[in-house]
């Protein structure tokens, strides 16, 4: 790591902070909640509007797409004209977006409505990171700030199919993304007057090709990841792999020749910043391949309906929350390296006991085992994050939001992409040898469930039989997959990052002096210096 300036100290948060904190939790919430319900409310639209199914495929995964491919854009564009501006702008068009959804007529306006959420959600998510950074100096402080915004993310995915669940039993499909109309109307009025402004006071020129050419390389490959997710490595994932990969690379050299490049390539010469992309990115899609499978064979093996389903999910979401919050706290004690290599050998124990679920009663073993791997991994995204945002200086912390973000976000779909593909090599062979297996069957768990009323009794049950079988094998293997990975992981994490000083006793980042801009927009954004 290069030298840091001398050591000064650095201003504590004050209740204000700790307010506004709560205000920035409100969007990660918002974004996880609304991800979740739209899957129960699929079924509710789908026989409201009608859609194809390709607009069902686009409805369901637009807002993502868009949110993984805009990230690094807006995380750019708040470092220029203001995190704050751009958090509230954000906020407003994320309300307004969810109310043209909730009130679409029709399949296209509301794809197109999915795709306006799913740019503004860019906006919400490297802004408020980005504004923990400026508020929260304190590296103790600073650390904890980090925790708590991601156990909002936690807490959104576990109860929105609760909340979901609650409203359309009792109110029609578009009132679940009204809930974002109240939460972001306390963001766009608090967040004036609890969270403060802060700009690069020398941003240079934007350059807008390089803008075109981070769309054209985040969008294809996250394309890529959600089409091998759905469909397996076809030549169409291919294809939009190779573009991507491309035209990303047509973007680092623009990077590395323009005066004020978009995204500041000198920041990966720091080697705990490059380590932490990859340790996030990784450790996400170990966990996030097995959250992937563990509702469908909650629901498909051990026959739950989703609520109760949802219910059985919630240790696993205790796990994260306790994972998460006390990260901060042993990384002060043991260290960044020690806390992320103990962490993820945790996790390893979680993953094998995951390969003692069985398809007759194997719930206890699947979701204890989940929980200790997901205890286990949820300090090394907080300590990464904040290690992404340490080390960045305050002027560029949008960017290296951004970037955390992307990793995470491509952690996620190559988590999906993974274990979906390594099932689908699992359980495709076992079906198609079957004599009277319909086609839908051998695509997945959910076409045997779907096809199997159709086939007499006893080819019906053999069917069953043998599909829940061949998943829980399937699952069984990336449970395999991900206790590899996180060996590797925790080696990587020890070797890595030793030399990283635990939070709260480093001292302020690059360039900083310890102190936080918390003046109002009528306030002239502050430099480095703070002058």
């Amino acid at each position: 790591m290069p030298p840091y300036p001398a050591p000064e100290a650095a201003r504590r948060a004050g209740p204000r902070e700790w307010t506004g904190l709560a205000v920035l939790t409100l969007p990660l919430l918002l974004i996880a909640l609304d991800i979740s319900v739209l899957y129960l409310a699929a079924p509710h639209l789908s026989a409201d509007l009608r859609p194809s199914a390709t607009q069902s495929l686009w409805i369901m995964d637009i807002y993502g797409f868009l949110i993984a491919g805009f990230l690094v854009t807006m995380g750019t564009l708040g470092d220029r004209i203001g995190r704050r501006r751009l958090l509230l702008a954000g906020g407003f068009t994320f309300a307004v977006a969810s109310v043209l959804t909730a009130y679409s007529v029709n399949a296209e306006m509301l794809i197109a409505s999915r795709a306006l959420l799913g740019i503004a959600g860019a906006t919400l998510m490297p802004s408020t990171l980005a504004l923990i950074s400026t508020m929260f100096r304190d590296g103790g402080q600073r650390s904890f700030a980090i925790a708590l915004w991601m156990t909002a993310m936690s807490v959104g995915v576990a109860v929105g199919p609760l909340v979901g669940g609650v409203m359309l039993e009792h109110f029609w499909w578009g009132s679940v993304f009204l809930l974002a109309v109240p939460v972001m109307a306390v963001l766009v009025v608090a967040g004036p007057f609890l969270l403060p402004e802060f700009r690069d006071p020398e941003p240079g020129r934007l350059d807008l090709p390089s803008i075109a050419l981070s769309l054209a390389a985040l969008l294809p490959l996250v394309y890529a990841l959600k089409q091998t997710a759905a469909h397996g490595p076809g030549p169409d994932a291919v294809l939009a792999l190779i573009a991507g990969l491309v035209a990303g690379r047509s973007f680092i050299r623009r990077q590395l020749r323009l005066p004020d490049p978009v995204l500041d390539m000198s920041l990966f010469a720091n080697r705990a910043f490059s380590a932490a992309l990859v340790l996030l990115m990784f450790g996400l899609l170990a966990v996030n391949g097995l959250e992937y499978l563990n509702p469908q064979f909650l629901q498909m093996v051990a026959g739950m309906t989703p609520l109760k389903a949802g219910v059985y999910m919630l240790p696993i979401v205790l796990a994260a929350t306790v994972g998460s919050l006390a990260a901060p706290f042993l990384a002060r004690r043991f260290g960044h390296a020690h806390v992320m290599a103990a962490g993820t050998l945790i996790a390893v124990a979680g993953f094998v006991l995951v390969t003692r679920a069985d398809s007759t009663g194997g719930v206890t073993a699947l979701v204890t085992g989940s929980a200790i791997a997901v205890l286990g991994i949820s300090p090394t995204p907080v300590l990464t994050t904040d290690l992404v945002v340490a080390t960045a200086p305050q002027e560029k912390a949008g960017s290296a939001a951004a970037l955390s973000e992307t990793s995470g976000e491509l952690g996620v779909g190559l988590g999906v992409a993974v274990a979906g593909s390594i099932v689908a090599a699992v359980y495709g062979p076992r079906i198609e040898a079957l004599p009277e297996a319909p086609g839908a069957a051998a695509e997945d768990l959910a076409g045997a469930v779907t096809t199997a009323p159709e086939l007499p009794p006893a080819a019906a049950a053999e069917l069953l039989t043998t599909a829940r079988d061949a998943f829980t094998d399937g699952v069984h293997a990336v449970a395999w997959t991900g206790a590899a990975l996180m060996l590797l992981l925790s080696a990587c994490a020890f070797l890595l990052l030793r030399s990283v000083r635990p939070p709260g006793t480093e001292p302020p980042g690059p360039g900083t002096d310890g102190t936080a801009d918390t003046g109002t927009a009528a306030e002239p954004p502050r430099t480095r210096a703070g002058t």
